[in-house]
């Protein structure tokens, strides 16, 4: 085999797998964040999920994007274990779609479907089409990769060796180890098969064996999911691990049917294929992955027990941790598709957390307390530490290949974790006020802290309905925040005129008359910054205040 053959066939490989991966993104960029809107609200039911994985792996033509996923879901604790088995089941069978659809052999038609992908990529400007172009471009480019793999395959027939190897290879163990392995190096179980049915096509593969590379292709599509992980909470590996497991025992109970009855199987598959190899290696495919599915569906419930067996114990916070970040973990994101759903929902939690910072610092100015000042010091922290921790999360997720509608969000995700932060800084103003009247015994009128508290109870109200609207990211609570919003600033005002009128007739000392000047405009502040969250993620970010001389 000359060494033109040998680039010609890793060339058409390489454009097998780009064509794959530019299907693959073109359709998450393009609806991803429709398709996992789905997959959040139909996955209550394990068969419903089982149903939506299917559906929707065989439209992104990925299982391991799928199960990378709904790992990355149940890390951040948006699916439990039972319905992310119920998706894992679906996606087994919804990766078959790609073999069907190689089988058909499109390659004719390729630079056609090419030039379309092309056109609509190069010369539209509206972002849909282009991904949507992007997955035809990726489709054309897959066959055009076949095809070059195709011919490049015909020469390897006139190499002894290689044909005596391929020859050789009827050891089924041999054969899974095979399968394995290249989808473990490709990452692709799709791939893998899509190779062993060019080879079987062009008869050097004998088509008795593929029954057991699939098999090994099988358990080699769980190397991604594993990976992705092993970075994650405990659910998260054991939601691999559910994958895993179905792979390795559905794989082994039909390794034990294909030792009994190969023979039986190959030649049913052949007679409803019409003779088709190609087809035949597909339908192999498909009808192993429904038959394991079928088989082992009853039993998800002990597979997911034995998950906790296999990964024992619960998530805890080490000493050199203290802080937790319960949706983004570590830092390290898991999939695109989750990326911005996941910052979206620990960032709502740096919301809550800054919310109770702001109610207890307020509780502590109208009576100072030395514990729960630092306790309002310590959550401070907490809060800084989210900020960071947030922002770089939201920089390297912004490098992404992110979903189309996810693109046009994460710019004001930035501007909502600095508004948050922002609010943690008046919280601590306010304990640093009631630490200042602990040691200096500033007075506080009766009056005076009534007034503070309804303004405060005013601003953690129109906070909290802000950080609703933003988790929704819908406008149910527009009109309370805006006459929230009206009712702060209209008090913000009468306080301070009044605030004035009791300086001027000395029933105030100056020190405790600043203190309360300045915590009620704080409480005007945290106001503004709010309203920014609830429309940060519903409006262009260059629409918002900034709010910078704060």
């Amino acid at each position: 085999m000359s060494i033109t053959t040998i680039f010609s066939l890793l060339g058409g490989l390489g454009f097998f797998l780009y064509g794959m991966k530019l299907m693959s993104e073109g359709l998450e960029k393009a609806a991803g964040a429709k398709m996992r809107s789905i997959l959040e609200f139909f996955t209550k039911n394990r068969f419903i999920g089982m149903v939506v994985g299917i559906i929707f792996t065989a439209i992104i033509q990925s299982s391991n994007a799928t199960t990378v996923m709904v790992v990355s879901f149940v890390n951040s604790g948006l699916m439990n274990l039972m319905q992310a088995s119920g998706v894992i089941l679906g996606a087994n069978i919804g990766t078959t779609v790609t073999g069907q659809l190689i089988a058909f052999n499109l390659s004719d038609i390729a630079p056609l479907v090419v030039i379309i992908g092309v056109v609509m990529v190069m010369f539209f400007k509206e972002q849909g089409v282009k991904k949507i172009g992007e997955v035809i471009l990726g489709f054309g480019v897959l066959f055009m990769g076949l095809s070059i793999m195709g011919d490049s395959m015909a020469a390897v027939k006139e190499s002894p060796r290689i044909i005596e190897f391929l020859s050789s290879l009827t050891n089924p163990f041999a054969a899974i180890l095979t399968g394995f392995a290249i989808t473990a190096i490709l990452q692709s179980s799709s791939a893998t098969v899509g190779i062993i049915l060019l080879m079987v096509s062009q008869n050097l593969l004998d088509f008795a064996i593929c029954p057991f590379m699939i098999l090994g292709c099988n358990i080699g599509s769980c190397v991604s999911a594993l990976v992705a992980s092993l970075s994650g909470k405990k659910d998260a590996k054991r939601a691999a691990m559910i994958h895993f497991l179905f792979n390795v025992i559905g794989s082994a109970i039909m390794f034990v049917v294909l030792l009994l009855a190969l023979r039986p199987f190959t030649d049913m598959m052949l007679y409803i294929s019409g003779g088709n190899l190609a087809r035949a290696v597909a339908n192999v495919h498909t009808l192993m992955k429904v038959v394991e599915v079928a088989m082992l569906f009853p039993f998800m419930g002990w597979i997911v027990k034995a998950t906790y067996r296999i990964v024992p114990g619960d998530d805890t916070v080490s000493a050199e941790d203290e802080y937790e970040l319960p949706f983004i973990g570590g830092g390290k994101i898991l999939s695109s598709t989750t990326a911005v759903v996941n910052g979206i929902a620990e960032i709502e939690h740096m919301g809550r957390v800054a919310m109770q910072n702001l109610k207890v610092s307020m509780d502590v100015l109208c009576n100072p307390d030395e514990e729960k000042i630092k306790e309002v010091y310590r959550r401070e922290a907490y809060i800084d530490y989210m900020n960071r921790k947030i922002t770089d999360y939201l920089v390297r997720a912004n490098e992404l290949v992110l979903p189309i509608a996810d693109e046009r969000l994460i710019g004001g995700l930035f501007h909502v974790v600095n508004d948050i932060e922002r609010i943690g800084d008046h919280a601590e103003n306010f304990a640093d006020s009631a630490k200042s009247r602990l040691e200096q015994q500033v007075p506080f009128s009766d009056k005076a802290k009534r007034q503070l508290q309804e303004l405060n109870a005013k601003s953690v109200k129109i906070l909290e309905y802000s950080l609703e609207m933003f988790k929704n990211r819908n406008y149910k609570h527009m009109e309370e925040i805006l006459q929230l919003e009206d009712e702060i600033d209209a008090m913000e005002k009468k306080l301070q005129n009044s605030h004035v009128k009791r300086l001027t007739k000395n029933k105030c000392t100056p020190e405790a008359g600043m203190m309360f000047s300045d915590t009620i405009s704080g409480l005007e502040r945290v106001g503004d910054h709010a309203t920014n969250i609830a429309f940060a993620i519903l409006e262009p970010a260059s629409s918002m205040d900034d709010d910078d001389e704060d």
